[in-house]
């Protein structure tokens, strides 16, 4: 009986040791605890309104934005849909280093989850909306290659996207008329399509562009709903901020909680990778190397002029946006060596199922990206604006682990998550 009171009383003492060292690794200062409540999806913003598409709350637009974003008609040799490079299996991207669509694409696809929080679009953001990003591949030879009339007459033709479209934007002018509106024509960089554009009234014209633009709008409607849920670090900062007991899905292990450590502090990841979405949504030169130079990897110095001048931006005449709206695009900075080389900040969500990484995939694994920002190298173009991170095989394996603790789901209906 005495063995078995000893044994009970050095177990207690155990399980108040080890509840006490749980507890050591759980202790956050005020301001380490300010910075993981900026970074818990809790709180994210409410999604802000697009007031550049006036349809982007509409039921309807969303299901049709969803049958376009699946149907791979909308391509120009049918076998190429938005889901094809944008797959929700991998957190809407594909697994390769540079997107593949009716040829070679330069990019890497980037994930379209909580998207529509940004204001800018593209790795060197060339587009200020989700429904003006959403036609330039549509049109790309290397992407979509299709063409506007093209598209127009999908719509035209099947009955059911038809009474859809109508429902939305009104009734559809008749466009079966082949010489006045050619089967492939757009304003694009292919002769044929381009001279077959050039035919066309200019009232003609503006009548297919305006039903390629409700397009956009329309799969833009379908993007918005593509939100994060919560990851294994959200419900470990829930937990903490609630005083709530730990549970199995709550719980950081020791490795990753460490890694969170270096992630606010030694690693200063937070200076870019900041808010509920882990991206401050900005430009950065990172110091990539290139083996070949081009406007390519000139990044925003060419996306912010390429933005200016877009013919669907939101001060264009296809914006349903007021001038008042479009305050980033007003204040937009086109020129200086900050903008050299640099490329958007991704979100560090769902990393686990987005590799390759960078603009342009030149990162196979995690491991390859924190080793560059470790070594920091200097800029191929332009300025770099990190600074060697100077950790340990073992602080940088702690890191990888936290990133990794980051995979969550979408916050959406399944229905949407695959073909209608």
């Amino acid at each position: 009986m005495l063995k078995n009171k000893l044994i009970f009383f050095l177990l207690s003492l155990f399980l108040v040791f080890f509840q006490k060292q749980v507890l050591a690794e759980q202790i956050w200062s005020t301001k380490q605890i300010n910075i993981l409540k900026s970074l818990w999806i809790k709180n994210l913003d409410i999604l802000p309104e697009d007031h550049s598409n006036n349809y982007s709350e509409n039921p309807t637009a969303v299901n049709l934005g969803h049958r376009i974003f699946f149907d791979k008609r909308f391509s120009g040799d049918g076998k190429i849909a938005c889901a094809s490079c944008h797959q929700p299996l991998r957190a809407f991207t594909d697994g390769l280093p540079r997107a593949r669509g009716m040829g070679q694409v330069m990019r890497n696809t980037p994930s379209l989850i909580g998207t529509a929080y940004s204001p800018w679009f593209f790795w060197d953001g060339r587009a200020d909306s989700q429904w003006s990003q959403a036609l330039q591949p549509m049109e790309a030879p290397s992407e979509h290659g299709g063409t506007r009339t093209g598209f127009a007459k999908i719509i035209y033709r099947d009955s059911s996207y038809r009474k859809m479209y109508e429902k939305l934007f009104g009734v559809l002018e008749d466009i079966s008329d082949e010489d006045r509106f050619p089967a492939d024509a757009a304003p694009i960089n292919v002769a044929q399509s381009h001279a077959a554009w050039e035919t066309m009234s200019t009232k003609d014209q503006q009548t297919v562009t305006s039903i390629f633009v409700n397009l956009g709008k329309a799969i833009a409607s379908y993007e918005r709903l593509l939100l994060p849920g919560p990851s294994r670090f959200d419900n470990y900062v829930d937990s903490l901020l609630n005083d709530k007991q730990f549970s199995s899905d709550q719980t950081l292990t020791d490795i990753e909680i460490a890694g969170l450590r270096l992630f606010i502090g030694k690693g200063a990841c937070t200076q870019c990778h900041n808010g509920p979405l882990l991206t401050n949504n900005e430009f950065h030169n990172i110091g990539l190397s290139f083996s070949k130079l081009s406007e390519l990897e000139e990044g925003r110095s060419h996306g912010a002029l390429a933005v200016q001048k877009s013919e669907f931006n939101c001060l264009g005449v296809h914006s349903d946006a007021e001038k008042k709206d479009c305050a980033e695009l007003d204040f937009i900075k086109l020129t200086g060596i900050s903008l050299l080389g640099s490329f958007r900040t991704p979100t560090l969500r769902n990393l686990s199922v987005t590799a390759p990484y960078m603009h342009d995939g030149q990162f196979a694994t995690l491991n390859d990206v924190l080793n560059h920002y470790n070594l920091a190298p200097e800029a191929t173009i332009g300025k770099s604006d990190v600074l060697p991170l100077d950790m340990t095989t073992k602080e940088l394996d702690q890191l990888r682990f936290f990133l990794l603790s980051l995979a969550s789901e979408v916050t959406v209906n399944p229905i949407y998550l695959k073909q209608p």
